[in-house]
């Protein structure tokens, strides 16, 4: 027997009885006439306790010859301890070792398994995941992640919903990002792509007679990589059918509300508030906002439009927008440099031209850099507008709207971040309605659907397909919390003639949506029931629950923003006969001469 107690169960009710524990050792340390082991497991730490002068001599010369993380079985007595330690829950005992054995010798650290080391690189953490997901903190999160599975499955599972597995090795797609692609051996020259999301699946599967379906699915995504962001990572997705956008939003509240309690302890007792699309981006610069905390985004364009201040008053002429957030109280901190430091950062990452900003001392005069463009009256209404107080700092952009709302909606978040306006104990849900349809893609000069192409269309903005295709709405929604988008669906389109006409709308032929699509599209031809549905990041959505920097915190097996798995030294190169025998493909990149280079 390896052990009858985990290393976090032993309590003062245990003292007398024999036991036996095992784990990796922690720390050895040498006091006086005693030595202390420190072992640990997933579950917690006991100390182990060697008297120098009365303990067995083998046990002594082994406890001497002890490396952290070497793994270690210990029998012996629970005993009451003289100095107890309050801070952990087997702080009151200790065990007295009668026999002890090496399981497992361990190799010297590349760094130290401990929570509280800050200095330890990202890529060492990940080329020795092993080790550190030894650390309590990661084994914590690796629980939460558990508990969260659990409580997803038991709520669906009593709702009716079936869990079905649907293919990893799929039909590459034209919408979305760029597909992970993987060759057919037998099927020579031609390829599968893993799933980006089953959504064709799942709506096949409302086709079939399913009704109520979900999945913890795999999905695969190849393209840039941010803090909330995997190439792989697990979605857990859900359909329903013969159900309304009310139906589909309150059975996903009432889910939400359940796996926030299981895993964070604490309660959403509220209806989740629902703000539409337009009205979460005029105001938060954003369509998954913080609610958290104001610095509201204030149009401003009406009081300058006439002003003698050509950079607003020009691009008010061409149809743009001047706004601007508030910061109040934070003058002191709000320095020359700091707002130098802002307007960077919108310009490198927004494309914003520039970055103005007035400010308001203690005694309320007004400064500003462009103070000297604007009569007094002009000024006045301003700073009437943006209802500028004593010791505030407003910071203002003009430009389309696309850029002001994206670059005051980062600004918005960083202040908030960097001069502590946020509640980080605080956390706000809602839901996110009402997208459009299609948003224009500079890039390939067509319209692309804003979420997916297999959306339903408000039925009162269908007349605009004829018309004008920036006012169509769509029945759709996404669950936001603390500022991340944890989850996003829509209404689907049941009507083959209907889904045929948005194929048109973005560009795809007929030949060409029968191409990529003309399996689920014969399906839309043979009863379909009204339906809908939604995918939750699994991962981002735990990621904000335990209010984690990055996604990485919450994954067993992440990779690098590279997409690089440093652990297993992945992607790797493959076998050249397999490669260009096998598979009939031959590779363009010559790696000795990259090596070379």
């Amino acid at each position: 027997m390896y052990r009858t107690h985990n290393l976090g169960e032993l309590r003062i009710n245990n003292v007398g009885e024999k036991v036996t524990l095992s784990g990796w050792v922690s720390k050895v340390r040498d006091l006086s006439n005693f030595l202390f082991v420190i072992l640990r497991d997933r579950e917690g730490i006991t100390q182990v306790i060697i008297d120098k002068e009365n303990s067995p001599k083998d046990i002594l010369e082994m406890v001497k010859s002890l490396n952290n993380e070497d793994v270690i079985r210990v029998s012996g007595m629970v005993n009451e301890r003289s100095s107890k330690n309050k801070d952990i829950p087997t702080g009151e005992i200790e065990v007295l070792p009668e026999t002890m054995e090496i399981l497992s010798r361990s190799l010297p650290l590349p760094f130290e398994i401990n929570d509280n080391i800050t200095n330890l690189s990202e890529d060492m953490r990940l080329k020795y995941r092993y080790l550190d997901l030894r650390r309590s903190k990661m084994l914590n999160n690796l629980k939460k992640r558990h508990l969260m599975t659990n409580a997803i499955r038991e709520y669906l599972g009593t709702r009716g919903f079936l869990d079905i597995d649907t293919p990893i090795l799929a039909k590459a797609t034209p919408e979305g990002a760029r597909d992970f692609i993987v060759p057919s051996r037998t099927n020579k020259g031609d390829f599968y792509a893993l799933p980006q999301s089953p959504q064709l699946f799942k709506q096949i599967l409302m086709v079939a007679g399913v009704d109520k379906y979900f999945q913890l699915a795999k999905c695969f995504r190849d393209e840039d990589l941010r803090a909330d962001r995997q190439p792989e990572f697990t979605q857990l997705d859900i359909e329903m059918s013969f159900v309304t956008q009310e139906d589909i939003l309150r059975e996903m509240e009432a889910m939400a509300k359940v796996v926030f309690e299981k895993v964070t302890g604490k309660k959403a007792d509220y209806d989740f508030p629902r703000m539409d699309y337009y009205e979460a981006v005029n105001r938060y610069g954003s369509d998954k906002p913080d609610t958290r905390f104001g610095l509201e985004l204030i149009d401003i364009t009406e009081q300058v439009k006439n002003s003698g201040f050509k950079a607003f008053s020009a691009v008010a002429a061409n149809g743009g927008l001047i706004k601007a957030i508030v910061i109040p109280d934070n003058n002191e901190k709000f320095t020359r440099k700091y707002a130098g430091d802002l307007e960077e950062y919108a310009k490198t990452y927004f494309k914003a031209k520039g970055m103005a900003n007035i400010k308001r001392d203690e005694n309320g005069e007004i400064s500003s850099p462009i103070a000297k463009f604007f009569t007094e009256e002009e000024l006045n209404s301003i700073v009437e507008k943006l209802e500028l107080k004593n010791n505030s700092t407003a910071l203002i952009i003009a430009d389309n709207k696309d850029i002001v709302n994206n670059s005051l909606g980062a600004l918005r978040l960083r202040v908030g971040d960097e001069l502590g306006f946020i509640d980080k104990e605080k956390d706000n849900f809602l839901w996110v309605i009402d997208f459009p349809m299609f948003e224009w893609s500079e890039e390939d000069e067509r319209y692309k659907s804003t979420h997916h192409p297999f959306t339903a269309i408000k039925e009162e903005d269908v007349k605009f397909l004829e018309e004008d295709l920036e006012k169509i709405r769509t029945l759709s929604y996404d669950m936001v919390m603390n500022g991340y988008e944890i989850g996003g669906g829509s209404i689907r389109i049941h009507d083959s003639v209907l889904q045929d006409k948005i194929f048109e709308k973005l560009g795809l032929s007929l030949e060409e949506a029968t191409d990529k699509f003309g399996f689920f599209l014969n399906a839309l031809k043979y009863g379909v029931p009204p339906h809908g549905g939604i995918a939750f990041g699994f991962d981002r959505w735990l990621m904000a629950m335990l209010k984690e920097e990055s996604i990485k915190e919450v994954m067993p097996f992440p990779k690098t923003n590279k997409g690089q798995d440093l652990m297993m030294e992945s992607p790797a190169g493959v076998d050249k006969k397999q490669l260009e025998e096998e598979l009939l493909i031959k590779s363009l990149y010559d790696k000795n001469i990259k090596d070379k280079s």
